[in-house]
């Protein structure tokens, strides 16, 4: 009856089989000697797990846990049986370093042998694209390629030992990373590269390439838009470690531009990098950073055709306005048009400028435009007021009619009818004489007619009558006071027409004058 019981039993809870023994190789000399020699089950293939770093393996034959150092690799278990003879035939596997279960977070200690050194990291930036430059804002956005290069000591292998493999690529998540960052990071959300995988070496090296799409400040000078140039700079350190942790360097001189992406707005010059070591004031130790100077050079076609050439032309109309006739009513209203339209430029140019003291180039032209223009509205505004002097002005002066009458009028053309700029001098100022001689307002016939009523014998003529002689001097002074009004009032029009042909060409040399200085500054 016992024997039936116990087979009963043995059928019911069948004795477990023991696993095959599985030697732990330790190829790096990282594991202690406890998990060396504890019993492992095997998995499929023949290979021995390996525990990750910080997890506990419960042993099999104490129930303590032993802690087991950082493992990095799974290595088949006949890696060192290479040739050893199965089946009566000799054969070789192929051995491979297949990944481990490496930990679940990133381990926080550097991986330096000496705490004491500092670990040496090799920065490098690819400049790919820049997305927008906002000048009013002063955000510059990038696309950068971040490449950062370290040695990890805890991380290699002899590459002989597992059929020449010399690197592997892992989630940058299972190692450690330095911290590295963009100090002048103007992006909302402040985050660091993309994650992606680390090429680890035999040697330790790790390689990590990220892409980063960043938004850094950029002090932006726009006091020679639309020709001006830029310098952004892109400051990358470490956050927390300083130089005696992380010794921060870059790998070359310069970014990175040969997968650059052409701007239409912005032409760049270079990247030079320069290594800084900076003590703060709020730690004792020095920090190193690694800046790169991102040189713009904005192209100004877009600027040129659109806003430099326009105010150019409509600053052109402005001293047309002095050759218009005075009497066609026109003169101010063309001055007022183009103040305006130079108004709207203005204001189109403050819109993309950032809120600053100092004021673009193109502003200060059109600011210069914009006096001129109004010097130009007042002196016309003056001139008609010459232009339409009546009957009871004052004759020209002197000085005014040798200044203007004269010079002026012979220097810009200006002639009336029957006169040309060819006129000889004397035959001008003969014809002033005469009619300087002639304030009296009479005829040549009138005069001949006076030397007849003057030599007709009183006691034969008629019109030695008093009534009538009176009458006809009335007559005749009226008409003499009349052609001298006249006469003042066509030497006003005449000096008015004269200062608006001279006006005319000073403000066609201003304007010319002033594109020259602004193209000049350009180039």
């Amino acid at each position: 009856m016992g024997s039936m019981w116990l087979s009963a039993l043995a059928q019911l809870h069948p004795t477990p089989q023991v696993p095959s023994p599985c030697q732990v190789p330790d190829p790096l000399g990282l594991l202690p000697t406890a998990v060396l020699t504890a019993p492992k089950l095997m998995l499929p293939g023949g290979l021995c797990p390996l525990p990750p770093i910080s997890r506990h393996i419960p042993s099999l034959t104490s129930p303590q846990h032993v802690q087991v150092a950082q493992p990095h690799f799974c290595v088949p278990r006949d890696l060192h049986r290479a040739g050893a003879q199965q089946d009566g035939a000799q054969s070789s596997r192929t051995a491979h370093p297949l990944p481990c279960q490496l930990p679940s977070g990133p381990s926080a200690l550097r991986p330096v042998e000496d705490t004491d050194r500092a670990l040496n990291v090799t920065l490098q930036v690819t400049l790919s694209q820049i997305i927008d430059m906002d000048e009013r804002n002063q955000v510059l956005t990038s696309y950068l390629w971040v490449r950062q290069a370290w040695l990890d000591a805890h991380l290699t292998w002899d590459k002989d030992a597992y059929d020449g493999i010399d690197s592997i690529r892992i989630p940058s998540s299972y190692v450690w990373r330095p911290d590295i960052i963009l100090y002048n990071n103007a992006d909302d959300h402040f985050g660091g590269s993309m994650e992606t995988n680390v090429v680890l070496r035999s040697d330790g090296l790790i390689m990590w390439d990220s892409p980063a799409i960043t938004k850094s400040s950029c002090k932006v000078d726009v006091s020679y838009f639309p020709f001006d140039g830029q310098q952004c700079h892109l400051t990358f350190g470490s956050w927390t470690y300083n130089g005696n942790q992380i010794d921060l360097h870059n790998r070359l001189d310069t970014g990175d531009l040969r997968d650059f992406v052409e701007n239409v707005e912005w032409e760049v010059l270079g990247m030079p990098a320069t290594r800084n070591v900076i003590t703060y004031g709020c730690c004792s130790e020095p920090y190193p950073d690694v800046t790169y100077t991102l040189l713009l050079r904005r192209r100004a076609s877009f600027y040129v055709f659109n806003l430099l050439l326009p105010c150019i032309m409509v600053s052109l109309l402005a001293p047309l306005s002095f050759y218009l006739p005075a009497d066609s009513g026109e003169k101010v209203s063309l001055g007022v048009t183009v103040l305006l339209a130079l108004t709207v430029f203005q204001l189109l140019v403050a819109e993309s400028m950032p809120p600053s003291e100092s004021v673009p180039l193109i502003g200060k032209y059109y600011i210069a435009t914009m006096t001129m223009i109004t010097a130009s509205t007042a002196l016309t505004i003056f001139i008609m007021n010459v232009h339409h002097c009546g009957p009871g002005a004052r004759p020209v002066p002197p000085w005014a009619r040798r200044l203007i009458l004269h010079h002026m009028a012979q220097l810009c053309c200006v002639y009336e009818v029957g006169e040309s700029c060819k006129t000889p001098r004397r035959v001008l100022s003969g014809q002033m004489g005469k009619r300087d001689a002639g304030d009296s307002g009479e005829s040549p016939v009138e005069r001949e007619e006076g030397a007849e009523v003057g030599g007709c014998p009183r006691d034969c003529c008629l019109c030695h009558h008093d009534s009538l002689l009176r009458n006809v001097g009335y007559i005749a002074s009226c008409f003499r006071h009349h052609r001298a009004a006249q006469r003042r009032t066509g030497e006003w029009k005449k000096v008015a027409k004269v200062m608006d042909r001279f006006f005319m060409w000073v403000f066609f040399l201003m304007v010319i004058l002033m594109s020259m200085l602004v193209l000049g500054k350009a180039a």
